[in-house]
């Protein structure tokens, strides 16, 4: 059962990403990749908000929004990859700046959510 709620979640999770990336990336002229970065701040907001509002014991809203939406919406594989494609095509400005920017506000993301979850629902 477990993995079924993961799978679940993975199979909104994942579709969504994508059409995010490509939603967002066509209204940007830049090389910037500001679709993976909303796809993960997204992510990282969803699970901070899912962490402060769900209680200990809910395991299974854990596993289907948690691991498998948030899993699958935001990639950790994909920042890598593009970080390194930007360094290595001489944007090590656009490089640094993903880096710092996801790592902070990927954090700060999680943190607002999880507060305002933890303030509306404690």
């Amino acid at each position: 059962m477990t993995w079924l709620l993961v799978m679940a979640g993975a199979a909104v999770g994942a579709p969504l990403r994508y059409l995010t990336d490509r939603f967002i990336q066509a209204r940007h002229d830049t090389t910037f990749p500001w679709g993976t970065f909303t796809a993960n701040m997204l992510g990282s907001l969803i699970l901070g908000v899912l962490a402060g509002a769900v209680s200990a014991g809910d395991e299974q809203l854990r596993l289907l929004i948690g691991t498998g939406f948030c899993g699958a919406l935001t990639t950790y594989s994909t920042f890598s990859y593009e970080t390194l494609q930007l360094a290595g095509a001489g944007a090590r400005l656009y490089a640094l700046g993903n880096v710092v920017l996801t790592l902070t506000c990927g954090l700060g993301a999680y943190y607002a959510g999880n507060v305002a979850a933890q303030a509306i629902w404690a």
